[in-house]
């Protein structure tokens, strides 16, 4: 019988293909992740029906996900079902101290609490429209289930009316770190707030590779000019609040964490416009997921900044091997900044003599700024406009720390009282903190200032 070179090509294709796809199975498995059956309705676009299985236990099952300035949403179950309740509602959100706005989210919190479960886990979630006289619904980003609970409004779902209630339930098939969010008026509910975390556990973890710390960060920005009360979800372009878990530096809360854990962080952004280069100082990181699954080690790579792209997740995984306060903010410097305005003069090396006493006679209290830069500015203690909170600055250990907006801090410690409590700012050994250079020290090396 003779074979066509058409079809000597399809079987080829057909047996490279089938080797790549056995070689991604086994570098999925030897990642710790699914077992057979879920890992193949996974790798088929997790299209196929999988039994639910005994719901996951925190604790016992999986370590728990901490959202830092946020909390886990509650379930019970029933019927061996995990049954999950959202409120869409109005809320005042503190962004800062001294930057509070109305703003709409789920459970009395901006962002919604994070969703966790396991996978195989069959879920059911409630949600409750307390809006004040908007339709809403919730998309489950990234997560396969069938159509008609995807949460498009008007798609494949009616809308979800003012003091409404809608189920939604579905079998979870794969694990990693997705979101929800409002599918209706996306625009507006999402600028307002309406979004969360969603993270689903592997159902057989990989008993040698244990992950001590594992944290989730939901990236977004905002738009709330100086004064005023509500964040704008008309803005385009210039969004001048910047957020971790919906606050602003000096609001965000540290990463505590002990020498030598390994530490996972799960970054979700979606912001409206912005993708987001999240650069962590003093270690470098492997990039270990995406919202598409894991990345099999071979293909993981070390960085120190991890792009992460608007509607995406991306999960980095590091040994916290170097004790310190370590600084990890977003690298687009005017996103670790706070409610920039655009409506004033580059003052920057202007020459400012006399220009204060003229100007006062017409504007009492005038002072120029920005010539030597807005670092100084941090430090003046200047009023500000009720309800706002000045571009940058809060008190470190050696002075001000003048970023604001993405911006946190790891504390990574060789002793630790409690995960839950910070420890204080770290003491430097002697001798490992940059200082003032001596006359002899320059001398001494020949340094001529």
């Amino acid at each position: 019988m003779s074979v066509s070179r058409r079809e000597a090509l399809l079987g080829g294709a057909l047996a490279v293909g089938g080797a790549v796809a056995l070689r991604a199975k086994e570098a999925f498995a030897a990642q710790g992740g699914s077992n057979g059956r879920a890992w193949e309705a996974t790798y088929s676009g997790g299209r196929q029906d999988v039994k639910p299985e005994k719901p996951g236990e925190p604790g016992k099952d999986y370590t728990p996900v901490v959202t830092p300035n946020n909390v886990a949403l509650p379930f019970k179950i029933v019927d061996g079902v995990k049954v999950f309740h959202l409120v869409a509602e109005e809320v005042d959100h503190e962004f800062a101290p001294g930057l509070k706005a109305k703003c709409w989210g789920y459970n009395g919190r901006v962002h919604g609490p994070t969703i966790e479960a396991v996978e195989g886990d069959r879920i059911r979630v409630y949600v409750t429209n307390k809006l004040p006289g908007a339709p809403t619904s919730v998309h489950w980003h990234g997560i396969f289930l069938p159509n008609g609970m995807d949460g498009v409004a008007g798609l494949s779902q009616p809308v979800i009316k003012p003091k409404e209630t809608f189920k939604y339930e579905f079998t979870l098939r794969q694990h990693g770190t997705y979101m929800y969010h409002s599918h209706h008026d996306e625009m507006v509910q999402m600028a307002l707030g309406m979004m969360g975390m969603f993270i689903i556990h592997p159902r057989k973890p990989n008993a040698d590779y244990k992950v001590d710390r594992d944290f989730a960060m939901l990236l977004s920005e905002w738009s709330i000019p100086a004064g005023a009360a509500r964040p704008n979800p008309n803005e385009m372009t210039d969004f001048n609040v910047l957020t971790f878990n919906a606050k602003a530096f000096p609001g965000t809360a540290p990463l505590v964490v002990k020498k030598g854990e390994r530490v996972r962080i799960r970054f979700g952004n979606l912001s409206s416009m912005d993708h987001h280069p999240i650069h962590m100082h003093g270690h470098y990181f492997k990039l270990v997921a995406t919202d598409g699954g894991q990345i099999p080690q071979s293909a993981q790579w070390p960085e120190a900044t991890v792009l992460v792209p608007v509607g995406s997740t991306r999960d980095v995984e590091f040994v916290a091997d170097a004790p310190g306060d370590w600084s990890m903010h977003c690298h687009m410097t005017h996103h670790a900044m706070n409610q920039m305005g655009h409506g004033f003069p580059n003052t920057t090396g202007m020459n400012a003599a006399g220009v204060d006493d003229r100007v006062r006679k017409l504007v009492p209290g005038y002072m120029t700024m920005g010539q030597d830069g807005m670092g100084d500015m941090a430090d003046m203690k200047m009023d500000v406009p009720k309800n706002s909170i000045p571009m940058m600055g809060a008190q470190g250990p050696f002075g001000t720390i003048t970023m604001g907006g993405m911006f946190t801090i790891i504390k990574v410690r060789e002793q630790l009282e409690s995960y839950d409590k910070d420890p204080g700012w770290y003491k430097n050994p002697p001798g490992t903190v940059a200082s003032l250079a001596s006359a002899d020290d320059l001398k001494k090396d020949g340094i001529t200032t």
